[in-house]
Parts: C-alpha cells; sequence; structure tokens
C-alpha cells in the first residue's frame, strides 16, 4: 500500500493543464503516493448545481492531502444563467468551492511564499525571499453578508452601536453588510504558525500587517494578539505596518521583509502583490494548512481564454507540489525539486510566454523534471 494517498483535483480550464504538467514531474520525483482524482469546479455547477460534489468531499476526507488546479468562478446572475435548464430557478447560489474547503476543513493558514529566483527577468528586485501568512478561514470572507440586511439586524445595530446612526433612517432593504469576523483563536493560530515558521527557517523579523487605527477592533486584536504571543519568541522582532503603508513599502524595499502575518482580505491583497514582485501569477503558489490537512494550490485562475494551448506557466502548480512535499515530511524531495525549478529558470531556455519565451506548459515541466533527475 501506497504511503500517502493524495487527491488531485484539476479543476477547469488552464487547471486540468498545470494538473498535467504536475504529474510529469511527479513521475520522475516517484514519491510513494496513491493519486485520486476529484471532480471540482465550473462543469460540475453547470450541470449538477454545485461545484463541490459531495463525492469529492468524501474522497478528500479519506487522503492526505490535496493538490489542486484552478477554477471558474463567475458573477451570482451569470453564474444561474449558465445552469443546466432543470436546475435553473431553484435557488441555487455558485459559491467558491476553494473558499468551502477552507472552511470545511479548517485550513486556516494561507502560507504563501514570494521569493526571487536568479535569472527570472520578471523579478521586481534579485534579493526578495517573503513568505506571507495569511488567515484562511475568517475575516471578511467569512461569508456573513446580507442584502438586504434583515430588518431585526439593523435595529440591534441602531440600538448597540453609535456609529449605526448615520444610517438609522436608511431602508433595510437599501443596505448590504458583510461581516468582518475576527476571533481571539483565529488570530492566536495563525499568528503563532508566522512565528514557528520563522524559528524554524532563522528569519529574522515577522511583520503584523493590519489597519488598527481604524478598524479599532478588529485588527486590533490581531495586533495585539501578535504582541503578545512575540513574548515566547525573543529572537524574532515583531513589526508593525498598516495595509496601506505596507504595499506602498512592498514597493519601495521589499527585500527589507522576511516573514508577514495578516487576516484574511489584507493577506489576499499583499500575497498578490509580492507575486508580482517575483515574476507574477505564474510563480506564485499557495498551501492552505489546517492542523491534521492542506490544499495546495497554484494561485492563478482558470484562465479560460488560454485553455488549450498549453501556454501558462506550469511553475505556479510545481511550487505547490514543493510545498506539498515540505508538508508530507519529504524534505530532501522539497530541496531537490526546488534546485530543479530555479535551474530551469536560471537558464533561461524553455520558458512560457509570460518570461519572454515559447514553450508549452508541459516542455517547462519535462525540462524541470529532467534538472530534477539529475539532482
Amino acid at each position: 500500500m501506497a504511503k500517502y494517498k493524495i487527491a488531485v483535483l484539476p479543476g477547469d480550464g488552464v487547471g486540468i493543464e498545470v494538473i498535467e504538467a504536475a504529474k510529469i514531474v511527479l513521475d520522475e520525483i516517484a514519491l510513494d503516493a496513491e493519486y485520486l482524482h476529484g471532480d471540482i469546479g465550473w462543469e460540475f455547477w453547470c450541470t449538477e448545481g454545485d461545484p463541490l460534489p459531495k463525492r469529492t468531499i468524501d474522497l478528500l476526507k479519506n487522503t492526505d492531502c490535496c493538490l489542486f488546479g484552478a477554477i471558474t468562478s463567475k458573477p451570482k446572475e451569470e453564474s444561474e444563467k449558465e445552469l443546466v435548464p432543470e436546475l435553473q430557478g431553484k435557488g441555487l447560489a455558485y459559491y467558491s468551492p476553494i473558499v468551502g474547503l477552507r472552511q470545511m476543513f479548517n485550513l486556516y493558514a494561507n502560507l504563501r511564499p514570494a521569493r526571487a529566483y536568479p535569472g527570472n527577468p520578471l523579478n521586481y528586485r534579485d534579493d526578495i525571499d517573503l513568505v506571507i501568512f495569511r488567515e484562511n478561514t475568517e475575516g471578511l470572507y467569512s461569508g456573513v453578508e446580507f442584502f438586504p440586511l434583515p430588518e431585526e439586524i439593523k435595529s440591534a445595530l441602531v440600538k448597540h452601536h453609535t456609529k449605526m446612526a448615520k444610517f438609522k433612517d436608511v431602508p433595510a432593504r437599501d443596505i448590504a453588510l458583510s461581516s468582518r469576523l475576527f476571533t481571539v483563536e483565529g488570530c492566536e493560530r495563525i499568528v503563532k504558525r508566522a512565528f514557528e515558521y520563522a524559528r524554524r527557517k532563522k528569519r529574522p523579523t515577522v511583520t503584523v500587517v493590519e489597519k488598527p487605527n481604524v478598524l479599532r477592533e478588529t485588527s486590533g486584536l490581531m495586533v495585539r494578539t501578535a504582541r503578545r504571543i512575540q513574548k515566547d519568541y525573543p529572537e524574532i522582532e515583531l513589526w508593525e505596518a498598516n495595509i496601506d503603508a505596507m504595499c506602498m513599502w512592498l514597493v519601495k524595499n521589499p527585500q527589507n521583509y522576511s516573514v508577514l502575518v495578516s487576516s484574511n482580505m489584507f493577506g489576499d491583497i499583499i500575497s498578490d502583490l509580492s507575486g508580482q514582485l517575483v515574476g507574477g501569477l505564474g510563480f506564485a503558489a499557495g498551501a492552505n494548512i489546517g492542523d491534521d490537512y492542506a490544499v495546495f494550490e497554484p494561485v492563478h485562475g482558470s484562465a479560460p481564454k488560454y485553455f488549450g494551448q498549453y501556454k501558462v506557466n506550469p511553475t505556479a502548480t510545481l511550487q505547490a507540489v514543493r510545498l506539498m512535499l515540505e508538508w508530507l515530511g519529504e524534505e530532501e524531495k522539497a530541496d531537490r525539486l526546488d534546485r530543479a525549478i530555479a535551474l530551469n529558470i536560471k537558464e533561461n531556455k524553455i520558458k512560457t510566454y509570460d518570461v519572454g519565451g515559447a514553450s508549452t506548459t508541459l516542455e517547462v515541466a519535462k525540462n524541470i523534471a529532467k534538472f530534477y533527475k539529475q539532482g
């Protein structure tokens, strides 16, 4: 029996192609694993009214971790129009299956490395080496939203919060509300993950990125938690930055930062910004990690306009494979794959369109597999 069971969810669009590329490299790595295909994405929304079928959830519950490709996502009205006729008008609402997975499996830590590989012509600077820890299940993406706002909730808010006074005479039917929910547990566990990583990797600083001067209760809770937890890690400095200033500093002096930790939406923003500093989404991978399960993914979307052309950069997906190997404890294989990716970039011959090349997704994967084989 294989040592690991790994769910593979290609999704749709170029997700199918980058997972095909990942399989080329995984075949060379020869991990002692059984790979189990699962259904997820737009096709299953359109034909079944569910982009994350129960059979896929059951599959995930019987695996050690998951490698995920990409999925198409569209606004509410468009989504309903693309359902098969027999499912339209039944009140079905599209939701992001990857967000659903994060919440269902309590994958509270989103790990996003952003490192400049030598020789990458798209590097903003060659000395960038950032790791971002984004809280993955709370905050503005927790999904607690209302439109229209129920009258009883509006009345309670007017009664208990002075800032609601200016909305007192606005009809509840004209108010949309999204809740930014933080818990003490949620703040503690993401901050601890960031500090534990910094200690393990011997990184000197952790920067908490929030906005406590305006979002006093939610961001305030995160910052206070970081200050408290830092006391258990005296060898690591805690820096603090507001989200708006952090975006400026990441462009001005990204080399000064090491580990960043933030809430869900702010972490989303600085993750994509940091990814662009080291080449763009073709180089950006993410790990969604809980206490006993994890989902690994490239963070680019399904890019439907490129589907079938095999032109997108598979490096992000192969970085996701590297993160998966590291999480599984296969450090030697992870490091070897990292060296293979670095050699492919440094060689600067087999490369996709985003880096100024004309190679296909699978050609890049085959070249990286070749470098992996060489050690």
